[in-house]
């Protein structure tokens, strides 16, 4: 018998989304097929899948024990969310009769079908970040005998569904602060800053309302900004490592001494970016609303508006008039009408199928064409093929996990109002 070679090997979802990525939630049925071609006859002694979902996070950091003397400490930790197993072809065999139970795949095209069901529990959401991750995979491996074996490894895309629908997400978020410029005994007017946005849940492509008053009673012109970051947070033996980036921002107009300006619901748009992931006891990923008034050579006027980034869309419908009517008084303290934006529209929203299909897919490269449409989901997903953008590394634990946060100290107001 003359042996053929093992052509390919790869493994297909049978459930795909419209973008033809295989997105899946907790306690959901995962099913596939995986393909073996042949050039001719293949002994094989089994066909074996392996399901993994791993939370994961590694960093290394530079530390001196004494006088010419240093060493790396490694920080790594590992959290695991699904581990399947199972044996597509192959039995149990008697070790002294190797050549029983052994199959043959003949020449041409062998599928093997497999399913199993995700954890019903909270599963943490697939993500890529500077010193961590979370990844799930279906992995092939096809045993011969005398041969190394053939693998091949293909990821899917879990989301672990935020729904932006709930009182507690729909809460309007406000904030007031004021400075006062000092240079030593001369201290000039105060800078106020007060700012509210509509809710705190978002979902990627819509865009936040601002609702903002800047008065500038300081010497000094100043410029009103917004941005949206991202804070990434790793955990691993008690140590803590976090990131910040800049995901969105907006500039207003400089404002001269003695001027104010009102933003009535400046628009800041939100781009592909990862849902919060905030289960998950090793990766945090959280965002922020940073409303703040640019001091030339003096420290930035600030105010932080916590968000959720979801999944799931705010209701076209009276569950978004009602939560936006009944704040309406609430914004009386700026003076500013309440103007609500339309659902937002993901139809523009679209990311190289080409792209998507070279990083979910290892062995395999026989994808379909992808249909030129969005949604929701591909707008979220895209941000884990975009290059990471420019971030600043802050160690908040120097010596623990725990958080001090810093209070806000205020000068009295040395300058009378206007």
């Amino acid at each position: 018998m003359v042996l053929g070679k093992v052509r390919a090997l790869a493994v297909y979802f049978d459930s795909l989304n419209e973008n033809n990525l295989p997105v899946f939630s907790g306690g959901d049925l995962v099913s596939g097929r995986v393909v073996v071609e042949v050039t001719g006859d293949v002994r094989v002694k089994s066909l074996d899948i392996t399901a993994r979902g791993v939370a994961k996070v590694r960093w290394t950091e530079s530390r001196n024990a004494g006088a010419n003397t240093a060493y790396t400490q490694n920080y790594t930790e590992e959290v695991e969310y699904l581990h399947h197993y199972d044996t597509l072809i192959g039995e149990e065999r008697d070790e002294d009769c190797p050549e029983e139970g052994m199959t043959v795949l003949h020449a041409g095209l062998h599928e093997f079908a497999f399913s199993f069901n995700l954890p019903q529990m909270a599963l943490a959401t697939s993500f890529e970040g500077k010193h961590g991750s979370v990844r799930y995979w279906v992995k092939a491996e096809l045993h011969r005998p005398w041969l190394l074996p053939v693998k091949v490894k293909k990821e899917f895309i879990v989301f672990e569904h935020i729904d932006i629908n709930t009182p507690l997400l729909l809460a309007p978020q406000a904030g007031t602060k004021e400075k006062t410029l000092c240079c030593w005994f001369c201290a000039s007017g105060p800078i106020s800053l007060s700012a509210k946005i509509e809710r705190k849940g978002y979902t990627p492509g819509e865009s936040i309302q601002i609702f903002a008053e800047v008065e500038n009673c300081s010497s000094r012109v100043v410029v009103p900004k917004a941005a949206l970051y991202q804070t990434q947070t790793f955990f691993a033996k008690g140590k803590g490592k976090q990131i910040q980036q800049l995901v969105s921002n907006l500039r207003g107009d400089p404002l001269p001494q003695g001027k104010s300006q009102s933003w009535e619901g400046k628009l800041l748009k939100i781009p592909p970016v990862s849902p919060s992931i905030l289960d998950c006891p090793i990766i945090r990923v959280e965002y922020a609303l940073v409303v703040y008034v640019d001091v030339p050579g003096g420290l930035n006027l600030s105010l932080s508006l916590p968000l959720v980034i979801g999944t799931i869309p705010l209701h076209a419908c009276a569950t978004r008039t009602s939560s936006i009517s009944s704040n309406c008084s609430s914004l009386s303290w700026l003076g500013l009408p309440v103007r609500p934006e339309a659902p937002p529209s993901y139809s523009e929203l679209a990311i190289s199928e080409a792209h998507r299909r070279d990083c979910l897919q290892g062995f395999d490269r026989s994808d379909g064409e992808g249909e030129d449409q969005a949604s929701l989901l591909t707008y979220i997903t895209e941000f884990r093929y975009l290059p990471p953008p420019l971030y600043s590394e802050v160690d908040p634990y120097p010596d623990s996990v725990e958080v001090c946060g810093a209070a806000d100290v205020r000068r009295p107001d040395m300058c009378p109002s206007r």
